[in-house]
């Protein structure tokens, strides 16, 4: 039966995505499939690895379930690396308010974006306070809108704002509006904190706390 090398490579951690924002609801291939944007031999494979590894589970009516959510999270974690798989697009503000320019980009006309790192860690769970402000951005063509919206300046290495050209469109699913801001999920938000230095692992633990709320509550992220 067809396994996958990787399941937390790009395409499989689509899978992994849907299962673990979903984490109590049981899934058909077909289902899930759909849902993740994986073709449907793929998810097979990564279904089966999943279940094979014992991190997935068929319920009574042979639906797929996740086993459990917080481990498989964290062993994602423990394998990303966020800053050597995106590309960053790097650029320098002179706005040294986090809130006020975390409010400037409210009035951005550019819906295609999602905060991440400890920006996004910021705003939906103020623990950390961030020096940078990190965003995922669908195109490099949407650069442009965000530069003349916010009077960015380009720079070749270090600034204080990174558009963020992501590994896989997948990092935008379960994205959510929080305080008229786009924040990826709470499950893409631990797995690029957990190896981000400058203070990373300590968001991760904290938005780690907000998801086992859900989780213990059985709500969707």
């Amino acid at each position: 039966m067809r396994k996958v090398q990787n399941i937390f490579s790009p395409v499989s951690s689509r899978v992994l995505r849907v299962l673990l924002i979903h984490p109590y609801k049981g899934w058909t291939i077909e289902d899930l499939s759909e849902e993740a944007n994986v073709s449907l031999g793929y998810t097979h494979a990564v279904v089966t690895s999943l279940v094979d590894q014992g991190h997935a589970y068929r319920d009574d009516s042979y639906k797929l379930m996740v086993s459990d959510p917080v481990r498989l999270t964290q062993k994602w974690a423990a394998y990303h690396s966020y800053v050597s798989v995106n590309t960053f697009l790097r650029y320098h503000t002179f706005e040294t308010n986090i809130e006020a320019f975390l409010s400037k980009m409210k009035e951005v006309d550019e819906p295609e974006y999602a905060l991440t790192v400890l920006a996004g860690a910021y705003v939906v769970a103020p623990y950390v306070r961030p020096t940078t402000i990190h965003f995922y951005t669908k195109q490099r063509e949407k650069a442009k809108i965000w530069v003349e919206s916010l009077d960015l300046r380009p720079v070749e290495s270090g600034g204080n704002i990174s558009m963020v050209l992501p590994y896989d469109e997948g990092v935008f699913y379960g994205a959510s509006r929080v305080n008229g801001l786009n924040v990826v999920s709470k499950v893409q938000l631990y797995v690029d904190l957990f190896n981000y230095p400058a203070r990373g692992e300590e968001a991760a633990e904290a938005i780690l706390r907000e998801l086992n709320k859900q989780w213990t509550h059985r709500g969707d992220m």
